[in-house]
């Protein structure tokens, strides 16, 4: 693990404390994939950390792409983020109320535009509640601010980069989806899309990075042991995948937690992939 390694997470504690500081802005970042049925805007407005700000990834995201919440331009990112109140000094905390799956994604999005000030609230919404913390409800309004984004592209896989290293043994691809999806014989949740996985990619399903119970991520020892048995030498370069990005940045989140913190992220991950004609597919 680097010595400079700054963790990524911080506990319900350490927010409570600096909760009304106004250097310090909270986001609530719940996503819920379709089979979930379940509206993360309605469940913001019903309950939220207190001082929270909505960041809906399906908003915040390219609408010219006929992907789901793919990365937006450095624009559209600084004038969205500008609005929740956040500038380049200001200390992001991203929270969600769903295993991780759009904290970390969000997370990863404030590094690709240049903003390391950011980190993940461990366990969430659900962690905040059993520690005994106070949620509001109804809308929170912030005075805009200017952010400006400087677009890092190695924390980046795009569709041309990834058909490249398919002939690239140094770097390891990590798929995020179930073993049934990842090996096939489970259906995808999107309509359209083949199934399998990447040729020569590995299988790290996300919610093993994260305790049932708590709803924290699992303590160091335990993730790098979960990356140890899915076969990844933290000591060389990654990049994730999973259905459409989100869980993907899960892995990029317990990778960075094991000191390995450029991680990429295949932003149109088996969504893109899988739907064509093409790219290559493995199954088993």
């Amino acid at each position: 693990m680097h010595a400079e390694t700054v963790s990524p997470l911080v506990n319900a504690q350490w927010l409570a404390d600096r909760l009304n500081s106004p250097e310090v802005v909270v986001l609530d970042a719940t996503f819920f994939p379709p089979p979930q049925e379940r509206d993360a805007a309605k469940e913001y407005l019903d309950a939220h950390i207190p001082g929270a700000r909505f960041f809906d990834i399906d908003a915040i995201a390219d609408h010219e792409s006929p992907l789901p919440h793919m990365l937006p331009s450095e624009v559209l990112f600084a004038e969205s983020v500008g609005r929740l109140g956040i500038d380049n000094r200001t200390q992001v905390v991203v929270y969600d109320n769903n295993s991780f799956m759009a904290s970390a994604r969000v997370w990863w999005t404030f590094r690709v535009f240049g903003h390391e000030r950011i980190v993940v609230l461990d366990g969430g919404l659900a962690d905040w509640r059993a520690q005994g913390f106070a949620t509001e409800s109804g809308p929170v309004s912030a005075a805009p601010r200017e952010f400006t984004a400087t677009f890092h592209p190695a924390l980046v896989r795009r569709l041309d980069e990834m058909q490249i290293l398919l002939n690239d043994p140094s770097v390891q691809i990590l798929d995020a989806r179930s073993p049934g999806r990842f090996a096939g014989v489970e259906a995808e949740p999107r309509p359209g899309l083949r199934s399998g996985h990447i040729p020569g990619s590995k299988n790290l399903f996300f919610k093993r990075l994260v305790d049932e119970q708590t709803q924290r991520l699992k303590p160091i020892s335990e993730l790098a042991r979960e990356f140890q048995n899915a076969d990844v030498d933290l000591r060389r370069p990654v990049v994730t995948t999973c259905g459409t990005g989100v869980t993907a940045s899960v892995l990029a989140l317990g990778l960075y937690c094991l000191g390995n913190e450029y991680a990429a992220v295949y932003d149109g991950s088996w969504t893109e992939w899988g739907s064509r004609a093409d790219t290559p597919v493995s199954t088993g």
